[in-house]
């Protein structure tokens, strides 16, 4: 999984030999610096475009590459039926009928010699959704309770809920910017990738003017099924909201608070919440969520049993087997899909 955050690639070797999925061995890639201002602007038409971003699509199947081998060389005598690739989007517009999800699979199957399985969100955008949020389903699976209603929060560049209420069949979506704003607003001033536990935002004060006016984004109010990306959320728009004398830290401040309220106001009754994701380590956030949903217990993934930093990899994993397997993985009352689907594009070694 390589996700919006451009944080890097997370890789994770899953057996499935048991009802609930084992992790086996995980392994981490950063993104250079110099690979995460390429594919910011292949978010973004420019000159030779397609060019660049078959390109760019090699070179992340090498960085794929990379990965699995390290993954492998701490398991090296376990047989491996797939792998499950997300690939970095460049562009989200279920909208428009399409999604873009960069990698070059057929590449990464000839240098890895292993099956791969990609372009999991085409395949419902044809069937008219969103194509997003995916992990619902694997979230189901995985997190739903008998008597409990969960709701799992996955805080990434974008935020995704599943809502898990006990008798009723799993709902999500996107609630809107996770880190992706804060992280950009952190690097432009700072020249920081990200913002550690929140100290910075704590530092400064919620701008109340500013936070009404990013609030208004019409997004927030769209009922589901809806997801978003970058092509939404980034600096332009985000300074289009400015009047341009605020202090940086109160922005990231309100950009913080942004964050908690349109994840709280996406959350209706759930007794426990769940995050992961690498939002669920920023201290400042949760102590914000904790304020916004004080009745409501707040923990990570983790005390369920399950990483949160590798959730979502994992759940690729478990959505690849559903492929192989010849089982619809998408959740159509999550997605907006006229019917259940089977996900990805498969590459045989």
């Amino acid at each position: 999984m390589s996700g919006t955050s451009l944080d890097g690639i997370d890789a994770v070797l899953v057996g499935f030999e048991q009802d609930h999925p084992i992790v086996l061995s995980k392994f981490f890639m950063p993104y250079a610096e110099d690979l995460k201002r390429s594919i910011l602007e292949l978010q973004h038409p420019s000159h030779d475009e397609l060019h660049l971003t078959q390109l760019m699509g090699n070179r992340l199947a090498e960085l794929y590459s990379g990965a699995v081998h390290s993954l492998l060389a701490q398991e090296p005598h376990l047989p491996v039926r797939a792998i499950g690739c997300h690939g970095q989007t460049i562009r989200h517009r279920p909208d428009l009928g399409y999604t873009l999800q960069i990698g070059n699979a057929a590449l990464l199957a000839e240098l890895t010699g292993i099956t791969v399985i990609s372009d999991f969100r085409s395949r419902d955008v044809a069937a008219g959704g969103q194509g997003a949020p995916l992990v619902p389903a694997f979230h189901d699976r995985v997190f739903r309770h008998p008597e409990i209603h969960r709701a799992i929060v996955n805080i990434g560049g974008i935020s995704n809920l599943t809502d898990l209420t006990p008798g009723l069949p799993a709902t999500g979506f996107d609630c809107g910017p996770g880190n992706m704003l804060m992280d950009a607003w952190c690097m432009e001033h700072l020249q920081e990738p990200y913002d550690r536990d929140g100290s910075w935002a704590e530092s400064g004060k919620v701008l109340p003017g500013l936070l009404d006016r990013l609030l208004a984004e019409p997004y927030f109010m769209l009922p589901p099924p809806k997801s978003s990306g970058r092509d939404l959320f980034n600096l332009g728009w985000l300074k289009n909201h400015l009047q341009n004398d605020e202090a940086p830290e109160d922005v990231q401040a309100t950009l913080l608070q942004l964050t908690a309220a349109t994840i709280a106001q996406a959350i209706h009754g759930a007794q426990e919440i769940y995050l992961c994701g690498g939002g669920a380590h920023n201290i400042a956030l949760r102590r914000a969520l904790s304020r916004l949903l004080p009745a409501t217990i707040i923990r990570t993934t983790n005390d369920a049993g399950i990483d949160g930093d590798y959730l979502e990899a994992i759940a690729f994993a478990w959505l690849a087997r559903q492929n192989l397997m010849g089982i619809p993985a998408n959740l159509p009352l999550v997605t907006g899909a006229a019917h259940p689907c089977i996900l990805g594009a498969v590459y045989s070694a």
